[in-house]
């Protein structure tokens, strides 16, 4: 017996010892073979784009993304339509025969190129031996929200629209009124034989939706097609997510099928008979009753070309800074897109796919950041009504409990004029981080989650330029109600909220530095309480 045990043992201990060394060889291996690449990928020189000229850091010549964006569209020019980016909102699915034209209805994804939409409608108008039309429908609502701010913006990136359809033989139609109310008569005026749509989960968008399905011809198919996000909404998630992890995943999974090149939108093949009317666009600008007092923005440039060129400084300049200094507010590491990407002028999605092919050695952290935090969060937003249901679900975000503890306390809080200054100093684009504390403060003064959400929002999309937008409504309620993050400790007011504060910020940049630089010294001195508040 004594014998057998040691034999045993002998032999257990010398299989250990092999499949020990083994893994040992396979480790070293596999470390020798990172490192190598590693060496080869940091030699200096990132990946190049497809196509695109060699290029030494800061010595790019101008306008080398548009070419090489080009090249991509070219030899994309065979790629097929996933028709999983489509659904039907009609009964009936066939295009009208004997009529006259296929109409793409422009709503939120605002551009010609790298628009799945558009390349959908004009490959079934190709199939069907039909020209092309497109229109928007532009009506002002009755409300503080319309701003010159943003309709100019709108205006003038739909002016460049309407001259790169022409120069394609596209025509564009501008249409003044609700969709509701215009589309269906036009549709039918102008004999279309289907109706292509872009995506949008906003509450009036899906309404407007419904509105023309309703009036719409029975034998007109209406089809809708998510131009806007990589994994189409509908193929991402069926339910309203939670968290962001639970999302995460759902979405990475499906990159292979739905991450491809797009094919170029080029000239129509076939000429209209009847065109479309004119646009005065500056007649256009001036006629819209909108409130002039928030103003154009100086450093935002409307269109998609001005988008690709702020793409292109992005690449050039910012994205090496991203990872590192991303949260810091002083710091030029943001790409600045979110204006563009809000209207539909440059689509994250080529956004991706260039990270994507040539750029994860500079920045590994930004595709899974544009994805995760643009489309995410986005698709699952319903209602407003909803999240906070959510978040009242939710024991971990229970700050709706502590939503009665008195804002007259607060405000006597030592360090709340510093606090209202740095508050102050957000306007215009305000970066990520200073959003998140902004929101934060808000619910910290106000007597509820629900009215610290409801000024939040109003502020956030009267006066930012990406206002208006599924981000920016799910990143109030980031902030806010806890949608997407987990429970933190508790505390007064904030309940399980992630907490920040003044010191907080502190930690993590300048804020003296940043205080200058957005808000005059004048209106420093003697900031007092009153002026303060919201």
């Amino acid at each position: 017996r004594m014998g057998n045990r040691l034999q045993h043992k002998r032999l257990f201990s010398a299989c250990f010892l092999f499949t020990f060394l083994a893994a040992r060889s396979s480790f070293e291996a596999t470390m020798s073979d990172r490192k190598r690449r590693a060496a080869s990928s940091s030699s200096g020189k990132r990946p190049k784009l497809p196509s695109a000229p060699d290029r030494e850091e800061g010595k790019e010549p101008a306008g080398w993304l548009l070419r090489a964006v080009q090249q991509q569209r070219e030899d994309a020019k065979d790629q097929s339509f996933n028709r999983k980016r489509l659904r039907f909102i009609s009964e009936t699915e066939k295009v009208t025969q004997g009529s006259e034209g296929i109409l793409y209805w422009m709503l939120r994804d605002q551009r010609v190129q790298d628009n799945w939409a558009l390349i959908h409608a004009q490959q079934l108008a190709a199939q069907e031996n039909l020209p092309l039309h497109v229109c928007f429908c532009l009506v002002v609502p009755k409300s503080p929200l319309s701003t010159l701010r943003h309709y100019s913006f709108l205006l003038k990136g739909l002016e460049e629209v309407a001259k790169e359809c022409k120069q394609l033989n596209i025509q564009f139609h501008l249409l003044h009124g609700a969709a509701g109310d215009l589309l269906p008569a036009f549709v039918s005026d102008r004999d279309f034989g289907a109706v292509v749509t872009d995506f949008s989960p906003l509450r009036e968008h899906l309404q407007l939706l419904k509105d023309v399905q309703k009036k719409l011809k029975k034998d007109v198919p209406l089809m809708q097609v998510d131009a806007h996000n990589v994994v189409p909404c509908w193929e991402a998630s069926p339910k309203l997510e939670y968290a962001a992890r639970t999302i995460r995943g759902k979405i990475t999974s499906r990159l292979p099928e739905f991450l491809t090149d797009f094919p170029a939108v080029e000239k129509h093949p076939h000429t209209a008979v009847r065109t479309a009317k004119p646009v005065d666009w500056d007649e256009a600008l001036a006629s819209l009753d909108v409130d002039r007092s928030v103003e154009e923005p100086q450093w935002a440039k409307p269109g998609t070309a001005a988008g690709m060129a702020m793409l292109e400084s992005f690449i050039d300049v910012r994205l090496k800074l991203f990872n590192t200094h991303r949260n810091d507010p002083n710091a030029a590491a943001l790409s600045q897109l979110s204006p563009w990407i809000r209207f539909g002028l440059s689509d994250r999605y080529e956004d991706v796919s260039l990270r994507s092919l040539s750029l994860v050695s500079s920045s590994p952290s930004y595709p899974s950041h544009l994805v995760k935090w643009t489309q995410a969060l986005a698709c699952v937003l319903s209602t407003m009504l909803l999240c906070l249901q959510l978040a009242r679900s939710d024991r971990r975000h229970n700050a709706l409990a502590h939503a009665q503890l008195s804002r007259q306390v607060l405000v006597m809080k030592d360090g709340y004029r510093n606090e209202s200054v740095l508050w102050n100093s957000v306007d215009g684009k305000m970066h990520g981080f200073m959003r998140m504390y902004w929101a934060k403060k808000i619910l910290e003064w106000t007597s509820s989650p629900e009215e610290a959400l409801s000024i939040a929002l109003y502020l956030n999309d009267r006066y930012e330029l990406d206002g208006q937008d599924p981000n920016g409504f799910v990143g109030c309620m980031w902030s806010i109600c806890g949608i997407h993050d987990q429970g933190w400790s508790e505390r007064p007011v904030f309940g399980k909220i992630r907490y920040m504060n003044y010191k907080g910020c502190l930690r993590k940049f300048d804020v003296a530095q940043f205080e200058r630089k957005f808000c005059p010294k004048n209106s420093l001195k003697n900031t007092s309480r009153k002026n303060s508040k919201i």
